[in-house]
């Protein structure tokens, strides 16, 4: 109860700091008829409009740089950053939130002192080489900021000073062991740490099977710092105690229950750029563990792209996840009729060559595991034969 407290009582003196010092924020909650003390504690946030990451940038192009957002003087600023949008992100100089969300995520992941870690994050314009160094230095680390490419003097560097930890992409570090092995060196890395883009689990396979290494994962933006990281024997995100993280509806913004498809929308104590009910656009799904703390089971993609269905959303990133539990499967579309409540008919479509001895037995499985991860039980599911739908198809449509 105390830590709920605590909470309340830190969303509470954001919401005045922004209301009194950040004009578009009191000209958002006047536009819903809103003062502060109408936000006294986490139920009350859904009272305030979200502002969508597209919403911003408008903002920010029609009242630049900040869109009316900076909440102290840009003299208390220590750096401004400049992401894709473009978005103008600015640092205060009492902002330390960035940096202990890092922290967690990495002491998560296994990095501690005596670790030499190769940075391979940008350190330039965009915030995450400079927020994971400064957390890499609090956790102990020494930290080597090499940043992304150049591949080749990588690898002599790591020869020379044989770092333990790898941070960047997945995408760069496989580029590192094929260009290691092409030298016909290995590698010194015993653990890695990923962000910036999606870390697939062939990728996984491969980096804890072939490579022996201890894996990571965390997800952020640049507006917000890092919303959720990866624990050590456990499934999905875990959110840090630097944020408040809601699963919303993008179309109405009521919160939703865990265990729902919804937009992952957050709410920061920044008081430099104090960004309230602030929509990332990605879709993820809330759950929690038996110890009771809240994840999120990953990101399922991006809320243009979803589709309303008995009031829920569905993601063609969710048929991913789907078809990843059948091998045997090549193709999946779904499509949704819209006449006398929404239906969903499913078609699946085999690999070349692949067969099932008991139709019936497999499309109730498959029923059943799309009930699971869409949360929405299928009306009719058909087998269709190899070539009725693109290899690797996982579409979503409406009928027309």
């Amino acid at each position: 109860m105390s830590d709920l407290n605590n909470l309340n009582s830190k969303l509470r003196e954001v919401v005045q700091h922004a209301y009194a010092n950040a004009p578009a924020f009191r000209r958002i909650m006047e536009g819903a008829g809103l003062t502060p003390a109408d936000i006294q504690s986490v139920g009350d946030l859904p009272k305030i409009p979200i502002t969508s990451k597209d919403k911003l940038v408008q903002m920010q192009q029609a009242d630049p740089p900040f869109g009316g957002w900076l909440a102290v003087p840009i003299s208390q600023l220590q750096r401004i950053y400049l992401s894709p949008g473009p978005l103008y992100d600015p640092q205060g100089v009492d902002d330390t939130d960035s940096v202990r969300s890092a922290l967690q995520a990495l002491r998560a992941a296994g990095f501690q002192a005596g670790d030499i870690a190769l940075n391979t994050f940008l350190y330039h314009m965009v915030p995450a080489g400079l927020w994971l160094d400064e957390a890499l230095r609090t956790a102990g680390v020494t930290v080597v900021p090499f940043g992304p490419g150049n591949t080749e003097l990588l690898i002599t560097v790591m020869l020379t000073l044989k770092p333990t930890a790898y941070v960047g992409t997945p995408s760069f570090l496989e580029t590192i062991y094929t260009r290691a092995a092409q030298m016909n060196v290995t590698p010194t890395f015993t653990k890695a740490f990923f962000s910036a883009e999606p870390y697939l689990p062939a990728q996984r396979q491969k980096f804890e099977g072939e490579y022996k290494l201890r894996t990571a994962q965390a997800y952020g933006t640049a507006d917000l710092g890092l919303i959720g990281f990866e624990r050590e024997g456990k499934q999905g995100l875990y959110l840090p105690d630097t944020l408040i993280v809601e699963i919303a509806d993008p179309e109405t913004g009521a919160v939703l229950p865990d265990g729902e498809v919804g937009e992952v929308v957050v709410t920061t104590f920044n008081r430099a750029y104090p960004l309230i009910r602030f929509g990332t656009g990605d879709l993820s799904i809330a759950e929690r563990d038996a110890d009771g703390a809240r994840f999120l089971r990953g990101i399922v993609g991006r809320s243009g792209e979803a589709l309303k269905v008995r009031g829920m959303f569905l993601h063609p990133n969710q048929l991913r996840l789907i078809g990843n539990a059948f091998p045997e499967v090549d193709g999946i579309a779904v499509t949704v009729q819209r006449a006398d409540g929404d239906r969903l008919h499913v078609q699946v479509m085999l690999a070349e060559g692949q067969t099932v001895s008991d139709q019936l037995a497999f499309i109730t499985r498959f029923g059943e595991t799309f009930r699971q991860l869409a949360r929405l039980r299928a009306d009719s599911i058909e087998l269709v034969p190899s070539g009725t739908l693109k290899s690797g198809e996982r579409s979503l449509k409406e009928a027309k």
